[in-house]
């Protein structure tokens, strides 16, 4: 099988099962216009991530790693008219290219933005007592992501769910000395969900228009 195949299998999927969304296409189009780098997560990934709010009943989201915003909009999508998203970006072109997306997409009044380096952020949620969060989605820098899950333990109650992005790393998460720091912070989550009692996890590999990757879920007990 082929990464050809694997995207040609994502259009199906969204062509089958999506209706026509202009306005996430111009999420898109106005990130490529504006340089970021083209990581978002694919639709079909971007529809999971909202049927797990809808299906959680989620009213708070928390997300680290907003980039042009297109994941945290499809999250706030699945929220009821008050819920809200908070979501962390650490770069300030990003942060403006997502406010003016959110904006473009209708959900402004659904997602709480904070510029800055996460874990800082992170610190300030928690002394504001802004938790416990119903969902938290990890999608930032890897080699941060045990920092990242233990922030998202501290920032959630029982029945919280956790997805963490990007932990399959092409297969590379196999390997015990990669190198790669973006490889051993995928290999830290798995570490860190198996070893930490409050949660029970499991993985997903994934195939698509992203590549061959996956995503860790895990529920707080």
């Amino acid at each position: 099988m082929s990464a050809k195949t694997w995207t040609a299998v994502d259009d199906y999927i969204v062509s089958s099962l999506f209706d026509a969304d202009p306005a996430l296409d111009a999420v898109l189009a106005a990130n490529r216009e504006q340089g970021l780098p083209a990581i978002d997560v694919s639709a079909a990934q971007g529809k999971l991530l909202s049927l797990l709010v809808r299906i959680r009943g989620a009213e708070k989201v928390l997300e680290i790693g907003t980039l042009g915003g297109y994941s945290t909009i499809w999250m706030a999508r699945g929220l009821p008219a008050d819920g809200k998203v908070v979501t962390l970006e650490l770069d300030p072109h990003h942060a403006k290219v997502a406010r003016s997306n959110f904006e473009r997409a209708g959900v402004s009044d659904k997602v709480d933005l904070r510029v800055g380096p996460a874990l800082h952020s992170l610190a300030e949620l928690s002394r504001g007592n802004a938790g416990p969060f119903d969902l938290i989605f990890i999608d930032a820098d890897k080699p941060n992501n045990p920092n990242y899950l233990t922030w998202a333990t501290r920032l959630a109650r029982s029945g919280t769910v956790i997805v963490c992005d990007n932990v399959i790393r092409d297969g590379a998460v196999v390997k015990k000395n990669s190198g790669d720091a973006n490889v051993e912070g995928a290999r830290a989550a798995f570490s860190f969900i198996g070893g930490e009692k409050r949660l029970d996890g499991t993985a997903i590999q994934t195939v698509g228009a992203k590549g061959y990757d996956g995503f860790a879920i895990a529920i707080v007990d």
